[in-house]
């Protein structure tokens, strides 16, 4: 979001800023939804912000969404790199390029490693995000691979992910 602060605003107005942006957002009515579907406002937020940093398009944040809602309510990984990428960059610079090596790497918000949500948000999401978040599209998606135009192919099968793996991914030692 975009907040408007006097010159000279302090770390504390800032935060107060964002803080009042965020309840303007995420009102009753996105509190009823998140209840409904069993989830603490920090649960959403946490997911919102692996929607928010799997893909940029628009239309497939619902798509996004709905992958990780059956994922977890199946109790199957996450498998959501930028949750590995966080976890590493709380470790110390990291290199840009996620290797394989990098998916063993134990933190705490590793998802390949643990099951479930991250301890917490990688990310301040957006608006959309948040309500992908809420309202995951009517999907039965258990994966999805990036066709590296920053649209995502979805699958239901690993077969068929591990087909769409080889056709968008290339080997780059991971």
């Amino acid at each position: 979001d975009t907040y408007r602060l006097p010159r000279g605003a302090t770390e504390s107005d800032i935060v107060a800023a964002m803080v009042e942006g965020f309840r303007t957002v995420f009102d009753e009515d996105r509190r009823r939804r998140a209840a409904e579907l069993g989830l603490s406002v920090r649960d959403v937020v946490t997911l919102a912000s692996l929607i928010e940093e799997e893909t940029a398009v628009p239309e497939e944040r619902p798509l996004v969404s709905a992958v990780f809602h059956n994922r977890l309510k199946i109790g199957m990984k996450l498998d959501c790199d930028p949750t590995v990428i966080y976890g590493l960059a709380l470790l110390g610079p990291f290199e840009g390029r996620l290797r394989t090596k990098d998916l063993r790497t134990d933190t705490p918000y590793n998802t390949y490693l643990h099951a479930g949500l991250p301890p917490g948000p990688i990310c301040s999401p957006g608006r959309a995000a948040l309500e992908a978040a809420l309202d995951p599209a009517d999907a039965d998606f258990l994966y999805f691979v990036s066709r590296n135009d920053g649209s995502h192919e979805f699958t239901r099968t690993l077969a068929d992910h591990s087909r769409a793996v080889r056709k968008y991914q290339r080997p780059s030692g991971r």
